[in-house]
């Protein structure tokens, strides 16, 4: 993906910052191997095939992430190119 928009060595910087300022991806805390798309390209029946990039992310403050009841990418739902997604906190 190199040289693409959204994994742009400038775009990865950023978002790295700004975990590292005390933020953390909830989907990401709650399942660590987990491989869910929550984007896919119109073209070459992306979808599909599941060939698709995460882009949508919800961050959640480090003091919360213990309240993070779930997260989940709503990979079912197709309502546009992107899919929904949900985090609980309790």
């Amino acid at each position: 993906m190199k040289g693409v928009s959204g994994f742009l060595p400038e775009e990865r910087e950023w978002l790295g910052q700004f975990i590292n300022s005390g933020f953390i991806d909830a989907f990401r805390y709650l399942h660590p191997q987990n491989q869910t798309f929550s984007w896919w390209s119109y073209r070459a029946n992306a979808r599909a095939n599941n060939k698709g990039w995460r882009l949508d992310y919800t961050m959640v403050s480090q003091p919360l992430k213990e309240r993070i009841k779930r997260a989940v990418i709503l990979t079912e739902a197709i309502h546009s190119d992107h899919c929904p997604i949900l985090v609980e906190i309790v």
